[in-house]
């Protein structure tokens, strides 16, 4: 839930999760930030009956937007997210206009043109699965006799060796629950699904260039997201407030000191960028 205002009235940053991995796994990242703004989350998107996966993903930008309007009256918050996040972000930002100060998307690559077609025919065809991780969120284990069961099982698998120690120990401490069998996942693999199925096409890169706010992205340098999408649309958008970080899709979880310093940036640059119009403006 939002906090209440500081008293140092520091700036508010409301960070979005990415698909799969509620907030608490970004632990590590968010208490970096947090030494500099006011950090808020959503702790789970599509878990909440009042906000449904749906096509279009109304619901969760509906989740968003309600924790986002009640930060206190007059705040103007970053919007950072990470995939989903990010998208989640975007959609938010459009309706919110002024009342957002800028959004950094974390590896979001705004989806238009022969991406977005080949994830609509990829649906109807049922070649999505090359496109998202469908087959192995569908097959994914979620329950565990312990914490340390769950480190161990994902601490074994390649795509989380690259995982910064600390982030999959919150992984396996904040992306689990406990059950009367042990440890289940948080996020419900046929809920993440479902999110994956409903993702929008069309709208989150015309929601983009009709944002007031200004928009950065921060990519991973081997992600296969940014590879198969492309970033002709996000660069049509962000221009020159594009970075880099190394890593995949992931890299948040694989280097999340480098991913806040790319945050950080992308702050201070839309900041700089911003203050000139301002003054001149007045």
């Amino acid at each position: 839930m939002p906090r209440a205002p500081s008293e140092t009235s520091r700036a508010a940053l409301v960070f979005s999760h990415a698909n799969g991995f509620p907030a608490g796994t970004y632990r590590h990242l968010l208490t970096a930030l947090d030494q500099r703004f006011d950090v808020s989350h959503v702790d789970r998107f599509g878990h909440d009956p009042r906000y449904p996966v749906t096509r279009g993903w109304p619901g969760l930008v509906r989740q968003l937007l309600d924790h986002v309007e009640a930060l206190p009256q007059g705040t103007r918050p970053w919007l950072v997210g990470h995939s989903l996040g990010g998208y989640l972000s975007v959609l938010a930002a459009a309706k919110l206009g002024s009342r957002v100060s800028g959004v950094v998307l974390l590896d979001s690559p705004l989806i238009e043109g022969r991406g977005a077609i080949a994830i609509r025919w990829g649906r109807r065809l049922g070649l999505d699965r090359y496109l998202m991780p469908l087959e192995q969120t569908a097959r994914r284990r979620s329950q565990w006799p312990d914490v340390d069961a769950v480190h161990a099982h994902f601490a074994d698998k390649p795509a989380f060796a690259r995982w910064h120690a600390d982030v999959l120990r919150d992984y396996a401490s904040h992306g689990t629950v406990a059950v009367d069998t042990g440890r289940r996942l948080h996020f419900d693999p046929a809920e993440e699904l479902r999110i994956y199925r409903s993702l929008p096409t069309r709208t989150v890169a015309a929601a983009a260039r009709a944002c007031g706010a200004p928009i950065a992205f921060v990519g991973g340098s081997h992600s296969r997201e940014v590879r198969h999408i492309g970033l002709a649309a996000t660069r049509r958008v962000v221009g020159r407030r594009l970075a880099m970080v190394e890593g995949g899709h992931l890299f948040p979880m694989e280097r999340p000191e480098d991913t806040v310093a790319a945050i950080l940036a992308a702050i201070d640059g839309m900041e700089q960028d911003v203050q000139p119009a301002t003054r001149a403006a007045g």
